[in-house]
């Protein structure tokens, strides 16, 4: 099933798709002037995915908090904490698959990069466990990942460029999809745009940026000219995820308001000339209140944002649930989605949280309802398929919850493997091969295997012997049961 976003209409009345599963695995690069509508498109783009996959939005101008009242975004204001504190933030942020909007409006221009740093930093360096899908949408980009220094300090350029470079350019591979808009195409660093496969090119005026956009969307020098001419909402979109040919698209309407001033015109106040005379030039009537500045109301105190954290919905709970099945068909469900995952060749080799991704998409295709699983019981479930057991069949045995209560206090990579062993034992069958324990064990390496086997047995797990032919039988002490012979080997493991 592909995730398709509306975002606006084609010049011909058709609906615009972009596939955010594709988006996912590549990048977005929207380039337009002022008033052009980027702003808009970037929230048309989050409003319509933000129930689908978790966000982050870096907000140099406080445009997008309002998500926070229609779609549970959590927005930490930047100017109230640290960059140490951001950075434990966002990785708590990925743990807890919560979306949110870093307001960095208030800061000065060199502490809007090194917060921003901080943050995009924190994100790309979370633990591996924890690399769910994110799209991390980053406002006026140039500022972030300036072409030149200009009057910042070269400390914190290069900080925050790092920062942009790694998202952009390493950051699929940790599941962060970045998003970035600039105004200016000539004052973004050309390795971060270069990285950007998708684009939504708006109006603009300068040669120098129209020259770049037709660069990037394949088109002829003379072409160029038509970014003049683009009103606002109206982009050329090109990319894997839009279209393989430039389609011209107007953006569609959004739910929510930026908190920026209206561009339109409002009538002016009428009043007398003396009257308006009095109230700007006359002195206060209070002479105590002439010597004494007016007071500024403190700022409301700010909670601690592992609080916030705390606090803010997850992603899960923003997801549409589709109608309530019952348990019976959704373990149905789940089975069929882990089988068809281990039956793809190079499963047994890919690292638990890349199986886990892609088991959260096959999930969805299926239909499943109600709160999907936690990484802790996807390796659980995972553990009992490699195993080759089905717990929906006379599995609940004393024997079994013995097994399964054994396995949980052995490290993770080794309870797959355990309850492979218990299975044929259980089962008397065969002793598994030292290639359907590298497997389950998730290596090619048969000598692995053996070590495993060794491991275990030194812990006092099993007890590996051998019968008069030389082949190899696999006991459990915890059942007092044991594995019919199996491969043939040299010597007892």
């Amino acid at each position: 099933m592909t995730v398709g976003i509306e975002i606006g209409t084609t010049a011909e009345g058709k609906l615009a798709v972009l596939d955010l599963e594709e988006l996912l695995a590549t990048r977005l690069l929207v380039q337009g002037n002022s008033g052009s509508g980027k702003s808009h498109l970037l929230r048309r783009l989050l409003e319509q995915s933000a129930s689908w996959v978790q966000q982050a939005v870096i907000d140099p101008e406080g445009d997008f908090v309002t998500l926070a009242d229609r779609y549970g975004h959590l927005v930490i204001e930047a100017s109230s904490y640290t960059e140490a504190s951001l950075l434990q933030a966002a990785e708590r942020v990925r743990e807890h698959r919560v979306s949110v909007v870093l307001n960095l409006e208030g800061l000065e221009i060199e502490a809007q990069m090194r917060h921003a740093a901080a943050f995009l930093s924190g994100l790309f360096n979370a633990t591996r466990d924890f690399w769910y899908p994110m799209l991390v949408v980053v406002d006026e980009a140039q500022l972030f990942a300036p072409a030149v220094s200009g009057d910042v300090a070269e400390d914190s350029r290069k900080l925050s460029l790092s920062a942009m470079t790694n998202l952009m350019c390493r950051g699929r591979k940790r599941g962060l999809a970045g998003v970035i808009a600039t105004q200016r195409l000539a004052k973004l660093a050309k390795n971060v745009a270069a990285e950007a496969t998708n684009f939504l090119m708006g109006r603009t005026f300068l040669d120098i940026d129209m020259s770049r956009a037709a660069d990037l969307l394949g088109m002829e020098r003379r072409q160029a000219e038509m970014f003049r001419d683009l009103q606002t909402g109206q982009f050329i979109a090109l990319g894997p995820a839009l279209s393989r040919r430039p389609l011209a698209l107007r953006v569609g309407s959004v739910e929510t308001r930026t908190r920026g001033v209206s561009a339109k015109l409002i009538p002016l106040p009428e009043a007398a000339t003396e009257s308006v005379r009095g109230l700007i030039l006359n002195p206060p009537s209070s002479p105590e209140i002439s010597r004494q500045p007016p007071r500024r109301p403190l700022p409301a105190p700010q909670p601690d944002i592992l609080t916030q954290l705390a606090q803010a919905k997850p992603l899960s709970a923003l997801l549409p649930q589709p109608p309530q099945i019952d348990q019976t068909e959704r373990k149905r469900k789940l089975d069929l989605a882990i089988a068809q995952l281990l039956s793809e060749s190079d499963a047994a080799f890919r690292s638990v949280s890349v199986l886990y991704q892609d088991f959260l998409v096959r999930c969805r295709i299926h239909g499943i309802s109600g709160t999907p699983l936690d990484l802790p019981q996807f390796r659980q479930l995972l553990a009992n398929a490699r195993a080759g057991i089905d717990t929906s069949e006379a599995r609940d045995t004393p024997e079994w919850q013995a097994v399964i209560e054994r396995s949980l206090t052995l490290p993770e990579d080794l309870q797959g493997v355990f309850l492979l062993l218990a299975r044929a034992a259980l089962d008397g069958a065969p002793c598994p091969s030292d290639d359907t324990i590298a497997q389950a064990y998730g290596s090619r390496s048969l000598a692995r295997a053996r070590r495993l086997l060794s491991y275990m047995e030194e812990q006092g797990t099993i007890v590996c012997r051998q019968d008069m032919a030389g082949r190899r039988i696999v006991a459990l002490p915890l059942l007092g049961c044991e594995t019919a012979p199996g491969m043939l080997i040299g010597r007892c493991e």
